[in-house]
């Protein structure tokens, strides 16, 4: 599942008319029914084939770095997390067979490594590629990513300073990370606006500054603009799935389409390994109020993201499951903990908070809180919970504040936490 960086506390909202419908259902309809694979599926198949065969009569580190790029943009585009697995496999065998002098496969496992939430393995890699030597902008660059994922701001903005370049796409993606973070929404999307006028001829990186882009419309409410840019980059290319799921999410969260919604999301999980169509088919049931049938999506998401295969990827997801749909707290409190040992955030503090207080262990819940989380950025999930905790504490006052702000995020929440914001504080 794409993951969307969202640390925002208070933000500027677009007015959006709550009773419209902003789904495109005709073109919805025409990418379901006039679906074919996209060419860069078969482009794809070309490249691990050709990349194969040069391994076979030609071993050497190019041949076998490109096929195991040639895996991960299969990754990409179909979703089986085993191709993550035997890409790592070959850039370690490389890095072995070179005796981890060379920087390029050290590289490329920095940013599986930070693909699958796995943020300490990831920052062990850079040590040893910083050690190599690396040129400027790929060690600013990298050490970015890594020290933004593991908390350690500071240390990643100053990264973020040395490749700084208002004409590098590189920047300005990250730049739109950095300004998301410091609750400057207009100056991420600006960012990431820019990012997408320098993509230049390269399909997949104009789709993943339009994407986002969209998913940043999304969180600022302006529904209209993310269904106009979730439209344009599913016209470049069908292979853009997660564009297809952010229609899919506004047909559910704001137009209560279930029909529409439940086929894209049905869709895509023919088309995509992922568990990601599974969590939102989850939503969707909530919504509907169907309990009998949340719990049987989440049974089956958990079965599929808690695999080994996935690592740490899905742990926010399956921490909500557990403590909100499987009423299995103790679970999440276990995934939690494992989590904080990855990366101490004050968002990681706060699914911890949550699951003990899930779990029946308030004081130790608020001590977190009081400790890690208060006066913290945090997501509208985070907020939400945050406000959960209060009421467990019999602070109403407070719990409506938490409320309130989760609820400007209100599309970054599922429609049942959504619809449980607005009975319990009466926003609306």
């Amino acid at each position: 599942m794409k993951k969307l960086f969202i640390s925002l506390v208070v933000i500027s909202l677009y007015s959006c008319n709550s009773n419209k419908a902003i789904t495109d259902i005709v073109f919805a309809d025409s990418i379901l029914t006039n679906y074919s694979s996209p060419s860069a599926i078969k482009n794809n198949a070309a490249d691990l084939q050709f990349w194969q065969s040069r391994i076979t009569s030609n071993p050497g580190i190019v041949n076998e770095l490109k096929y195991a790029a040639a895996l991960m943009g299969r990754f990409h585009l179909l979703g089986n997390i085993k191709d993550v697995k035997t890409a790592d496999q070959i850039l370690i065998k490389i890095d072995s067979t070179f005796n981890h002098k060379e920087a390029a496969p050290i590289l490329a496992l920095i940013s599986h490594s930070i693909l699958q939430h796995q943020f300490k393995q990831a920052e062990n890699y850079l040590q040893k590629a910083t050690s190599i030597g690396l040129k400027k902008y790929d060690e600013h660059a990298i050490a970015f990513d890594v020290y933004f994922e593991t908390g350690e701001y500071n240390r990643a903005y100053q990264h973020l300073l040395a490749i700084k370049n208002n004409n590098d796409y590189g920047y300005q993606f990250r730049l739109s990370k950095w300004e998301h973070y410091k609750s400057n929404l207009e100056g991420s999307i600006a960012a990431m606006q820019k990012a997408t006028d320098l993509s230049g001829s390269d399909t997949s990186l104009l789709q993943a500054a339009i994407s986002n882009t969209a998913d940043l419309y999304l969180h600022n409410n302006n529904l209209e603009k993310a269904q106009e840019l979730y439209k344009k980059s599913l016209q470049l290319s069908v292979a853009d799935l997660h564009s297809l799921l952010g229609i899919g999410w506004i047909a559910l969260a704001q137009d209560k389409n279930y029909e529409v919604a439940d086929k894209i999301f049905k869709f895509v999980a023919t088309k995509n390994a992922s568990p990601d169509p599974i969590f939102k088919l989850i939503q969707m049931a909530e919504a509907k109020g169907d309990k009998k049938m949340a719990v049987q999506w989440a049974n089956k998401f958990v079965t599929m993201a808690g695999h080994k295969n996935y690592g740490n990827m899905y742990n926010k997801y399956l921490i909500e499951i557990y403590n909100d749909i499987l009423n299995e707290p103790a679970k999440a409190v276990s995934i939690a903990t494992s989590e904080l040992e990855n990366r101490a955030t004050p968002q990681t503090y706060a699914w911890y908070a949550y699951s003990l207080f899930k779990n029946g262990q308030l004081p130790e819940a608020l001590a977190i809180f009081k400790e890690q989380v208060s006066g913290k950025p945090l997501e509208g999930l985070e907020l939400f919970w945050v406000g959960k905790m209060m009421m467990g504490n019999n602070k109403g006052f407070n719990a409506k504040a938490f409320f309130k702000e989760a609820y400007k995020n209100k599309y970054d929440i599922s429609p049942a936490k959504k619809i449980d914001i607005e009975s319990i504080s009466g926003i609306k």
